[in-house]
């Protein structure tokens, strides 16, 4: 897979993407990443990228004509079967299906915005798609970016073991449950026997209940929409009743939370 992120400020990429798992995958070559200074293609003595706004108020506007030579430039012939990605808080949210939809794609192109924000006409002309992480405003795109090409590059085949993936938060509409390892005791907290008896099954059930717990209490959000089985919609109504007791109420619409989640998958 090949990312063309195009930036003012390139160095910033310089350690998150030059470590770790992102940095193995790309000495083995499983991505490319490809860093665009669309600065380069201003035409002025100053290099200039952005101008006061049409019509009055604060700040600068990024203009059009030096990005939009400049993804042309690096897109070529491929510019229209490239995805062109605008990172704004304007954009649909960033999401783990969004990452998988990305890493079906061989070369994917991100805009890193600054500023005020672009002349419109750069979304009219280039821009095939807008992401954003979250409710919030970034001083600029380019962190934004290094989180979408992170949370992509580690599904691509051979990045990381795929076994992995697969019980991850979010793979599976739930928040991951609790690990454990060596020492067996610390500081007075052991390790759930359930974990040492060597009894698949039952590990595997465990996991499966305490990843309903933790999405019930962090995110139960994620419970309307999770694929979950008769089993869990049982475990799930006894969590509930084990978090009102533990909270010394009664089960807030335990039945009606259980019979809305989403239908069990076959």
């Amino acid at each position: 897979m090949r990312w063309e992120i195009f930036t003012l400020f390139p160095g910033m990429f310089a350690g998150p993407l030059s470590e770790s798992i992102i940095k193995r995958a790309a000495d083995r070559g499983l991505v490319e990443i490809a860093l665009h200074d669309w600065r380069e293609q201003a035409t002025d003595r100053h290099r200039t990228v952005d101008d006061t706004p049409y019509g009055g108020g604060a700040g600068m506007v990024l203009q059009a004509p030096p990005l939009v030579r400049a993804v042309e430039a690096a897109l070529g012939d491929e510019r229209d079967a490239v995805p062109t990605i605008l990172l704004s808080p304007a954009g649909r949210p960033f999401t783990q299906r969004v990452a998988e939809e990305l890493s079906q794609r061989s070369r994917v192109a991100l805009i890193c915005g600054h500023y005020e924000g672009f002349d419109e006409r750069v979304r009219d002309l280039i821009v095939t798609d807008e992401l954003s992480l979250g409710d919030y405003v970034l001083t600029g795109g380019e962190l934004a970016a290094m989180v979408i090409v992170d949370a992509t590059t580690r599904l691509l085949p051979g990045v990381i073991e795929a076994a992995s993936l697969a019980e991850e938060s979010h793979t599976s509409g739930l928040l991951e449950g609790p690990h454990y390892t060596r020492p067996l005791d610390f500081r007075g907290l052991g390790v759930p026997p359930v974990l040492v008896g060597g009894h698949h099954a039952r590990i595997a059930a465990w996991r499966r209940r305490e990843a309903l717990r933790r999405t019930l209490r962090s995110r139960p959000d994620l419970l309307e929409t999770a694929p979950l089985t008769p089993t869990d919609r049982r475990d799930l109504a006894e969590l509930m009743d084990e978090e009102a007791a533990a909270q010394g109420e009664a089960s807030p619409a335990r039945d009606e939370t259980v019979r809305t989640t989403a239908l069990p998958t076959p």
